[in-house]
């Protein structure tokens, strides 16, 4: 970014800037972009931190031989000390500069005098940040900048540090590294976490100010080429932290170490932030012309919440409602202007006692056009799912066939007034989020467009739709070790669920409890399984199209082993009972994957038909050749959806055949063997060979299987039984691989003989 570089020129208001004393700024980019006629617009906010006064900021100036035009705004105070302490305040300006062609990177670059009064003895400040001009081969525009702000005064005691989660968001999805910058030395004691951007402190550090000055620098995370208008062009590898990072921007702030607190306690003396506040980092959306809305709430029981410190935009309004029982709430209100259209807003907040504050929170809000319809919706929560109805008056014009929500399988339904869908906590892309004392279960209802369209009259719609539990132990491990209700809605099938469950026997009446899970079995168990389809329709058919095993919830997993397949059974131990067009009740022979796997999971795809359709998936059956599949369009079923139950976790050693009386132990597996790595295991390995246990008394390895050469080094009395007992599993081994290309069932009852008649 050397080449071609340019610096915007502080005035001449050397006397404003020295009497001022500094407490930190930020500076962020609007995406830039490159204009017709090949000049770049480069629009940047400069935010900076006071205590009493923040009506003065240095303003800048372009060159002529650099710029054609630049236009700067006035400077507008955002926020200040409501209580009239004079604790903190922050203004902004902003300004957009048209660059000539031939330049390469933007850059700023000012310093002054003097920091506030700090314990470091600092006083030079410096301001710096610089923007590649080339344009990205991934995305063929402009780089853009890292995000970040922070509020005006960081206030801790000095013994209740927590970790401080510096913003560092990145529109382009690229790693952020954070540093102490090279011309200022780190405060004693002080530690940043580069790659998470978390500065934390390594033992006591000193009561008073601290200033500190980072450096945020983006690296692409994949291979890229910059190009530029001059036609040249520079590679750049993927993370390499090396290379020259494709934008800088520094932050500045202060923070005061407080005396120690009696209690460290979050929600006590220190503030803590509750459920219906935004998580730090989160992406918020507002739409150019209407009001945006953020609200926060913070609850400390032996302090008093007086205010809440924000830094954000020009003409956010913040309002403070105090509650009951210590609690506090703060609603920010914004409306984007045309010029703030896809801007990207670092917004930051803390909540004030006189005391302390509570820790940081930092978002980013992503302004967009008006078409992006909120609609108004209301969310019903259950214990497992939640149904939501949107009223249509609220989105005129909108068309229900082109709405779905984030799992693009499932749509919604609708009547003359209200548009309708019901979900489970498990399915159609909800979101499980953690939001402090509270679980958040999230999805959205978007619009979407086909592919086959070039052009869209319809407005674009998302709307966030949530349920939220407190923190209990039913909630909590239902979610994780139950799930077993799944809800979709399509448009034209209505609602429908399936419920997925391990019974205790071929009666398939009485399940297993979700206290039981996970599911302990010992191998050659038989496992009970079934599915049962509910639907608004009056009758419908359920097929079972596939049922795969892995050794985790992720159903993709390249480690996986087939039980239904296409229709047909893949497995024989799997037998399927008689039962009604909407049940599949069947069992199948436990086993495990070989290797260190002590969970299986198993995942089904199901899909609904409407009875006596006969083209439909659930007449076709059994397929071997699946291209024979009939288009769905053709006929009236349900999309594929994926239903998981488990996990099995083994104990113990396996059941074997009644007769065996678990007299066999294992050897370890021969490389002869023609097994594939990552198979699983049923009654037995076929890649492991069954001995006597008598044979192996005392030899047990560290690793709790048996081997040849334990059995040789075990007692030197045995050493010749021992050689002939190898020479004899060779043999056997060859009459192995011989009889698996056969029957396998029919195989191991012959090796199981065999190793018995030795």
């Amino acid at each position: 970014m050397e080449a071609g570089a340019f610096y915007l020129l502080l005035l001449a208001l050397t006397g404003i800037s020295s009497t001022l004393s500094f407490y930190g700024d930020s500076i962020t980019f609007q995406p830039a972009h490159k204009q017709k006629d090949g000049t770049y617009k480069v629009t940047f906010h400069h935010r900076q931190n006071g205590r009493s006064s923040c009506q003065d900021m240095p303003l800048y100036t372009c060159e002529s031989e650099v710029c054609t035009s630049f236009v700067e705004s006035s400077v507008l105070q955002t926020d200040q000390d409501d209580t009239g302490q004079g604790r903190w305040c922050q203004s902004e300006m902003h300004a957009t500069a048209t660059v000539l062609k031939n330049q390469t990177s933007f850059s700023l670059n000012q310093s002054g005098c003097c920091w506030g009064s700090n314990v470091d003895g600092k006083t030079k400040w410096t301001s710096e940040a610089e923007l590649d001009l080339g344009s990205r081969s991934d995305s063929h525009a402009l780089n853009s900048c890292p995000l970040t702000t922070t509020v005006s005064s960081l206030r801790v005691p000095q013994n209740c540090f927590s970790p401080i989660h510096i913003l560092a968001h990145d529109p382009d999805g690229d790693h952020v590294r954070c540093r102490f910058s090279s011309d200022a030395a780190a405060p004693a004691n002080f530690t940043l976490d580069e790659s998470k951007c978390v500065l934390s402190t390594k033992g006591e550090v000193d009561v008073g100010v601290h200033v500190f000055e980072l450096m945020l620098e983006d690296f692409s995370r994949k291979n890229i080429t910059l190009t530029y208008a001059d036609g040249t062009s520079v590679f750049r590898e993927g993370s390499d932290m090396n290379s020259p990072p494709l934008c800088k921007v520094k932050l500045q702030f202060s923070m005061e170490i407080l005396p120690p607190l009696s209690s460290c306690e979050h929600g006590h003396v220190q503030p803590m932030f509750l459920s219906k506040t935004p998580s730090h980092g989160d992406v918020l959306h507002a739409s150019m012309g209407q009001k945006f809305k953020l609200y926060a709430q913070a609850k400390a029981t032996e302090a008093s919440i007086n205010d809440f410190q924000v830094s954000g935009p020009q003409n956010m309004t913040k309002e403070f409602k105090a509650g009951e029982q210590g609690t506090a709430e703060l609603i920010l209100s914004w409306t984007p202007q045309h010029s703030d259209l896809y801007r990207i807003v670092p917004v930051c907040f803390t909540a004030e006692t006189n005391q302390s504050q509570s820790d940081m929170r930092c978002v980013v809000v992503l302004v967009t056009q008006a078409a992006l319809i909120q609609g108004t919706a209301t969310v019903t929560c259950s214990p497992n799912k939640m149904t939501v109805a949107l009223d249509k008056s609220s989105m005129p014009g909108i068309d229900v066939n082109f709405l779905q929500l984030i799992d693009s399988s499932c749509s919604l339904t609708s009547n003359g007034t209200h548009i309708m869908g019901v979900m489970s906590f498990s399915t159609c892309g909800t979101k499980l989020l953690d939001k402090g004392d509270f679980l958040v279960f999230a999805n959205e209802i978007l619009s979407y467009e086909l592919p086959s369209e070039v052009i869209i009259r319809r407005k674009a719609v998302k709307i966030e739709i949530s349920c939220q539990f407190p923190k209990t132990v039913s909630i909590s491990s239902y979610y994780n070790l139950q799930k077993s209700d799944y809800i979709f809605t399509e448009s034209n099938f209505g609602s429908f669920g399936y419920t997925f469950e391990i019974y205790n026997d071929n009666n398939f009446t009485s399940k297993v409890e979700a206290s039981n899970y996970p599911v302990e079995v010992r191998l050659l168990d038989t496992i009970y399984m079934g599915i049962q389809a509910e639907s608004e329709l009056p009758s419908v058919t359920l097929f079972v199209e596939s049922c795969k095993a892995t050794p985790n919830t992720n159903p993709e997993n390249v480690l996986f082993y087939d039980l239904v397949k296409n229709g047909c059974l893949k497995d024989e131990t799997v037998v399927v009972y008689p039962s009604n067009q909407n049940t599949y009740n069947f069992e199948v022979q436990a086993f495990k994957f070989s290797g260190n796997y002590e969970q299986v999971y198993i995942t089904c795809s199901v899909i609904l038909c409407e009875p006596g359709t006969p083209y439909s998936r659930c007449a076709q059956g059994c397929l071997s050749d699946p291209s024979r599949r009939r288009r769905r369009s053709l006929v009236k079923e349900t999309f594929s959806h994926s239903i998981t139950q488990g996990p099995f976790r083994f104990i113990g050693h396996a059941d074997p055949i009644a007769a065996m009386d678990q007299n066999l132990a294992v050897v370890k597996k021969s490389p002869a063997m023609d097994v594939k790595p990552g198979v699983m295991t049923k009654s037995r390995p076929i890649a492991e060979v069954i001995v006597p246990s008598v044979l192996l008394e005392d030899t047990e390895s560290s690793s709790g299987r048996w081997g040849i050469e334990e059995i040789l080094s075990a007692n030197t009395s045995t050493f010749v039984f021992a050689s002939a007992f190898f020479v004899s599993m060779v043999m056997l081994v060859g009459v192995v691989v011989y009889f698996t290309r056969k029957r396998n069932e029919e195989d191991c009852k012959v090796l199981l003989n065999s190793s018995y008649d030795n």
